[in-house]
């Protein structure tokens, strides 16, 4: 990758970082990016406050944790170098501690078809991970079950994961779970969801691989 394209991503990040943020789906540094990288990959710094950071401050690194920066990557490093190399269909990773998903990984409560939207994450269910400690390979582990066939995921008692095939699509999918675990909140303190079947959900999934954030082509508007 050429030396343009990380500085691009990297800025990238920074301006992810201060949205996720600002839009209240994430709280101080709790949360954290990845963007995979060649062989590796460049995540955010640990403990650095988003409006501080600038794209020098991302930390590139290898799968394996080796990096040459003075500042240290996320504590949460392990689980977006785990999940992309799990995973070579994505190209980055989100993770956040939005108040509904967490509220859900909280109560170990999947988010099941409420609506179709669901599908935006590849099945028909938001699965929750088993609990591991932050950090740790455990974690990892416990993620990438979670999202098998899903780009999405909670993690128990911690928080939520969304990957995609770059940043703005996986930045927009986190939202989306996170529009998903407010919208079912409601629903239940209403009367009783009314679930999807699987085989609507499968319909959509093929419907949203041609929906949602795409480049323009030339001469569009």
């Amino acid at each position: 990758m050429e030396r343009s394209n990380e500085a691009a991503s990297r800025e990238k990040i920074v301006a992810a970082c201060r949205e996720m943020n600002a839009s209240g789906l994430n709280q101080g540094t709790a949360g954290n990016i990845s963007v995979r990288l060649d062989d590796g990959l460049l995540v955010t710094p640990s403990g650095l406050p988003y409006e501080e950071m600038t794209p020098d401050d991302v930390v590139r690194m290898d799968f394996s944790g080796g990096y040459d920066h003075p500042l240290q990557p996320s504590s949460e490093w392990r689980l977006h170098a785990d999940v992309l190399r799990a995973r070579p269909e994505f190209g980055a990773v989100v993770h956040a501690h939005p108040i509904f998903c967490t509220a859900f990984a909280m109560c170990r409560m999947e988010i099941p078809a409420a609506h179709y939207m669901i599908a935006a994450a590849g099945g028909p269910t938001i699965r929750c991970s088993r609990y591991e400690t932050f950090g740790t390979s455990a974690l990892s582990a416990a993620a990438i079950e979670a999202m098998e066939e899903r780009s999405a995921a909670l993690l128990a008692n911690h928080g939520l994961v969304a990957a995609g095939p770059d940043l703005a699509k996986a930045l927009w999918l986190a939202h989306e779970v996170e529009t998903l675990a407010r919208q079912y909140a409601a629903a239940l303190q209403i009367g009783r969801p009314v679930i999807l079947d699987d085989d609507e959900i499968a319909r959509n999934v093929e419907k949203f691989k041609a929906y949602g954030l795409r480049p323009r082509r030339n001469g569009e508007g």
